[in-house]
């Protein structure tokens, strides 16, 4: 089973890759993660893509598609995977089509999670992070202690940049920008299933999993 993860920042797709994995038992593919890995590892597309970002040059959409499918080789991806944060555009979905079909797979899913953009500025905007120890809280769903401090070890909270409003709403436009007409792209070829992300998580999932089971039997 192959497939794609979709949704805005905040739309809660780390948390349901987890599940999926947990209840599938299917890798989870990170383009961010990948990259890193096929750099550090001096793979043949890792060492593109350091000529580009030593350069500080944006790494092409050739040597992106290119260090997945070096991932995709990988025996754990035999029986399917989960992409996350890949494709982001329409011609990197065109070339990772490409590469499926000449060896005769393709993507069974592409699973978009919606949700308001009121919401994913609450969600986003709403994280805290303790400097001490790591642990991460939300001002309405997780809260820290009455005086703003760890539950944990008492440590001061922070908020990290990428978690501002400003910061949030411009990621949220260059998703927009990028991934409606990714949307639009799947849409005609019939792969997008698309998943209201608001309400309970659990109940998420359950939608998620039931569109999985549906192509498995």
């Amino acid at each position: 089973m192959n497939l794609i993860l979709l949704g805005p920042p905040g739309a809660g797709k780390g948390t349901q890759a987890k599940m999926l994995i947990r209840k599938f038992g299917l890798p989870q593919i990170s383009t961010g993660d990948i990259l890193r890995a096929a750099v550090k590892e001096g793979t043949p597309m890792g060492i593109k893509a350091r000529e580009f970002m030593d350069a500080g040059s944006l790494v092409p959409d050739s040597v992106v598609v290119g260090i997945v499918e070096e991932r995709l080789a990988f025996s754990d991806c035999h029986r399917g995977y989960i992409l996350d944060g890949f494709p982001r555009t329409v011609a990197q979905a065109e070339s990772l089509s490409a590469t499926l079909l000449s060896k005769g797979s393709d993507i069974d899913h592409v699973l978009a999670l919606t949700v308001d953009k009121e919401e994913l500025l609450l969600r986003i905007t709403g994280r805290r992070t303790c400097k001490v120890c790591g642990v991460g809280y939300h001002t309405l769903y997780d809260p820290p202690t009455e005086s703003g401090t760890c539950r944990a070890c008492g440590g001061e909270l922070y908020q990290r940049d990428d978690d501002r409003e400003e910061t949030m709403r411009r990621r949220l436009e260059v998703y927009d920008l990028q991934t409606s007409p990714l949307v639009n792209y799947y849409a005609e070829r019939n792969l997008l299933r698309t998943v209201d992300g608001m309400g309970d998580m659990s109940e998420i999932q359950q939608k998620l999993v039931t569109i999985i089971e549906s192509k498995q039997g």
